[in-house]
């Protein structure tokens, strides 16, 4: 018996999947013996078992596995149907106790005087419905006309055989009774290889987990076409997709099956089975019903075509109280703890590569509209500002623009280290731009005093800048929290490289959600850059630029500004010129705030959802429950309260699937209340 299952890390003990919208699945191929309907009934019951070990609620079989695909002019033989009918009796009567979840075999049935290539669906010791195949290939080596007839146009029928009614047709869907949005479709083969697979109308009419029941040989390349044509269907059909094939059992007279197993869910390939395999074999993963019903809920094309289609008329309950042990059931589908950036690094190598280039491309579209003789950055040292730069940098270089014509600022604080000034100083000069240096002490001394606010209680009057400077790095850490303070410096900076030319903003995606970010300040610029790029990212995107473009001295400060910690530096140092505020002391780290916002934002996750896979994943802090708790209500208040500085963002490009520009993906009332998102809060034990 070979098992395989998609890399996991254990859930919370108790957590059911189907809780928050996951739903186990699983393809098996059994060894095949060809015309023996009884051994092969023993091979799928074994798999069955196996799968209701592993709490899988759809198990997939491929074509004709009880008798076998390759049996050719033995299926007109009544013995031959006989025993498959017998055999699935045995099966049916297994799914009564001992497999408690949908279980779906292929077998030739006869109806209306014709034999037919069927999928028997069965569920609690019942056959839910026989769904016929619809195209039937006949060119090449496949010859399926000459035993069968097609399932097209029957519809609203009824098998009668042995005292009972069975549901038979082209137009049957499986809806579980309890688990939301689990809606079962099924096809055999060719069905997925033709134009208008009936999959599509399956999945308009609300399937979203598509069975196929195929029994496809080999032949060089064939794989990989199969492969894309299941990925590629599950993305069009915003569905799971599920696909077995026959094995090595079929008769080798002139072909050969290997028994390919798939499972894909909306374009990604989550699960694949070893081909070739002389054992059961049982593939198993997890798919988020979830956000395929987001994706299609937010899709205004999806059903578009929909009332045109002759949908499916029939809809099966299936699902009973089920008496599984929800320890038995940890999510097995792996919790991407960095869903912005890949964790394969070609992967994320293509990714920085295509935002990199977006961005460029936005910049400079945008420069060719707006004659503009100088551009303006504030150049930190931080990680923002460098990615801005190098973005400016590429734009001029692709335009044909002297680079003399970007003017990079350097604007120490009181809260400026040694480190970041060193840096961006560097960078300037080492990527030859137009530099300038503004000490924004005295001017926020001289602001803060018509304001009549002394920062942290020290009075400002006939003191120098020094002075005050080390009156401040004298403060304890308590003492050190001074809105006004901070946000007069960032607004000093804007001013100025607003005065100076066309002015870059160089906030992140990150910073927007949580409303980490000065009002009319940083928040606000001529076009921004990196608005659509999480913090996450901006991390390898610097790096990835660095090892891509760039070489030497210039490198190796591109890598230390990527190693520096997060700040705004808008505090006042300790003494020496330490670095007192740390962003991620503040607001949490990153990593979780990012988490936090792809989930919620992309898939419309609930508090409690988020929250769930959060603590599923691993991530590179060691976070515990009352850290994930607190920063994800910390997250869903700021994310509301600080709408109305996204409101009126300025223009920049979008990169990724989560943007949250105001004039396309996020439209948001800035006075919504957020009690319906934190009343999760109060059932924390």
């Amino acid at each position: 018996m070979f098992l395989a299952v998609a890399a996991s890390k254990p859930g919370s003990v108790g957590q059911l999947i189907g809780q928050f919208g996951f739903v186990r699945v699983a393809t098996a191929v059994p060894m095949l013996h060809l015309a023996e309907p009884q051994a092969n009934t023993r091979e799928i019951i074994q798999l069955l078992a196996e799968a209701e070990g592993e709490g899988a609620d759809v198990v997939l079989f491929p074509e004709l596995c009880l008798t076998g695909y390759t049996c050719g002019d033995l299926f007109a033989q009544n013995a031959l149907a006989d025993a498959a009918w017998e055999a699935l009796e045995a099966i049916r009567a297994f799914t009564v106790e001992q497999y408690q979840g949908l279980a779906v075999v292929g077998l030739p049935v006869r109806h209306a005087g014709r034999l037919f290539n069927c999928a028997a669906v069965m569920a609690h010791g019942m056959i839910l419905g026989l769904v016929p195949k619809t195209y039937l290939p006949n060119h090449q080596e496949f010859y399926e006309a000459r035993h069968f007839a097609s399932g097209m146009g029957h519809k609203a029928e009824m098998l009668h055989k042995d005292g009972i009614q069975v549901p038979f047709g082209v137009d049957i869907l499986f809806q579980h009774r309890s688990i939301s949005g689990l809606v079962v479709g099924v096809e055999l083969c060719e069905d997925l290889w033709v134009p208008n697979p009936p999959s599509s109308t399956q999945a308009m009419a609300g399937a979203t987990v598509l069975l196929n029941l195929s029994a496809s040989n080999e032949v060089v390349g064939k794989h990989a076409y199969r492969r894309s044509l299941v990925q590629s269907q599950s993305g069009r059909c915003l569905a799971a997709y599920l696909y077995a094939s026959s094995g090595v059992g079929e008769s080798s007279s002139d072909l050969v099956f290997g028994g390919h197993a798939l499972i894909a869910e909306n374009g990604v390939l989550l699960a694949e089975g070893k081909r070739f395999s002389h054992q059961n074999c049982l593939l198993v993963a997890d798919v988020d019903l979830e956000k395929l019903m987001h994706d299609r809920r937010g899709s205004c094309t999806f059903f578009a075509g929909f009332p045109q289609a002759a949908p499916p008329a029939r809809t099966i309950g299936w699902g009973l109280s089920s008496k599984r042990n929800p320890a038995k059931r940890p999510l097995q589908k792996p919790v991407e703890p960095h869903p912005f950036v890949p964790a394969k690094s070609t992967t994320r190598d293509e990714r920085c590569e295509e935002i990199f280039s977006i961005q460029v491309e936005g910049l400079a579209r945008r420069l060719r509209q707006i004659p503009v003789r100088v551009v303006t950055l504030g150049v930190s040292g931080g990680l923002d500002s460098t990615l801005a730069l190098l973005v400016a940098v590429a734009a001029l270089d692709r335009l044909a623009m002297p680079r003399s014509q970007l003017l990079g600022l350097s604007m120490p604080g009181f809260g400026t280290t040694n480190r970041t000034h060193e840096n961006a100083a560097a960078l300037m000069r080492l990527l030859k731009i137009q530099s300038g240096e503004i000490d924004i002490r005295s001017l926020t001394v001289e602001e803060l005093k018509a304001q009549e606010h002394n920062p942290f209680g020290i009075k400002l009057a006939g003191k120098t800048v020094e002075i005050i400077q080390k009156e401040m790095e004298g403060l304890s850490p308590q003492d050190r929290n001074d809105l006004v303070f901070e946000n007069t410096q960032a607004r000093i900076r804007t001013s100025l490289l607003m005065n100076k030319g066309f002015a870059l903003g160089t906030g992140d995606l990150s910073e927007l959600a949580l409303g980490w970010c000065t009002y009319n300040a940083d928040h606000m610029s001529m076009y921004s850059v990196n608005s659509s790029v999480p913090k996450t990212l901006v991390r390898f995107l610097v790096e990835w630029i660095a090892t891509k473009h760039y070489e030497g001295e210039l490198r190796d400060r591109l890598f230390d500004v990527a190693a520096t910690p997060i700040s705004p530096e808008l505090l006042p140092t300790g003494p020496g010129g330490t670095p007192t505020q740390a962003t991620e002391d503040t607001v949490g780290p990153y990593e979780l705030h990012d988490f936090f916002l792809f989930h919620f934002l992309r898939y419309g996750s609930t508090p409690e959802r988020v929250r769930w896979l959060a603590l599923q994943a691993k991530f590179q802090g060691n976070y515990t429950e009352e850290d994930i708790n607190r920063r994800l209500h910390l997250f869903v208040l700021r994310f509301f309260s600080q709408q109305y500085k996204r409101n009126c963002l300025p223009d920049g490009p979008k990169v990724g699937t989560v943007s949250l520009s105001p004039r396309g993906d996020w439209r948001m009332p800035a006075d919504a209340s957020p009690s319906a998102w934190l009343s999760w809060m109060s059932n924390l034990k």
